[in-house]
């Protein structure tokens, strides 16, 4: 699943294509549950208004758009966006297509067809904006506020990270790559975190983050920005999916759990609980 890294690229990608671009038709619809509201209200709304920015809230991309209406768009497990030629949408994997005025469209090809495109009315977006926890690369995101979050929590920490109601945009591989990066073992239950531990992690997730977004993100599978292009932060990962490979530490090899249903790596010399 896109995480924080792979939304922000996209936003990024889909900025100088797509703003000042006006939309004339919704071209394409053949998975109607991936829309909010249904597609007859949809249309009647979203024909004729301009995008106007391009932005980003926790995994969401949020396509600004005149009269005060938000398109807010998450790609799940498999969905890529793309701006390209009309007749790219008939491609079979593309349940959802724009055609904007200068003759192209913006598609969304989502092979498992569980994105979901949702109109938001600002109060809508009020409720998305609430149900999310603070961004970590904002300025606003301090070691304090993270030491807030975690407070009082008995839920491993590697768990806690994952809850987009505490810190957002953070998904699974990231939340390994940060907790190896701090040296904290992912069963380490959250509120148990020293504040030099804390901080350690505050800048580790940080770190990670911004280190993805200037490699474009992870393509593990179906993820491209809004050019068709390929991210490389896959060619830099530390643990995740490194099963059984040299810790780039210690050389204690990788070893995989499964916290919060999800595969979870780490370093058992490195990353201690202590």
């Amino acid at each position: 699943m896109p995480e924080l890294p792979e939304v922000e690229t996209v936003a990024r990608s889909l900025e100088p294509q797509l703003v000042g671009r006006a939309i004339v038709r919704l071209a394409k619809l053949d998975w109607p549950r991936m829309l909010t509201p249904p597609a007859p209200e949809f249309a009647a709304l979203v024909v004729g208004r301009r995008i106007e920015a391009i932005g980003r809230r926790a995994k969401w991309l949020l396509l600004s758009l005149d009269s005060a209406w938000t398109m807010a768009i998450h790609l799940r497990m498999s969905g890529h966006l793309l701006v390209t030629e009309p007749a790219a949408a008939a491609a079979p994997h593309v349940h959802f297509a724009l055609d904007l005025d200068d003759g192209r469209c913006l598609m969304f090809d989502d092979q498992r067809k569980f994105g979901r495109v949702h109109l938001l009315d600002p109060i809508g977006l009020a409720a998305l904006d609430a149900a999310h926890g603070p961004e970590p690369l904002m300025d606003t995101f301090t070691p304090a506020i993270l030491t807030e979050q975690l407070r009082d929590r008995r839920a491993p920490i590697k768990a806690l990270l994952l809850d987009q109601r505490l810190v957002a945009g953070i998904g699974n591989i990231y939340a390994n790559e940060a907790l190896w990066l701090a040296r904290i073992h992912p069963l380490t239950p959250g509120g148990a975190l020293t504040a030099d531990r804390i901080a350690c992690l505050h800048q580790a997730i940080r770190t990670v983050l911004m280190e993805a977004i200037a490699n474009q993100g992870s393509s593990l599978r179906n993820y491209r920005d809004g050019y068709g292009r390929r991210g490389t932060q896959q060619e830099h990962f530390n643990v995740y999916d490194r099963a059984g490979e040299p810790c780039p530490r210690c050389q204690m090899p990788i070893e995989r759990i499964v916290v919060a249903q999800r595969s979870t790596y780490f370093c058992p010399q490195c990353q201690t609980m202590g």
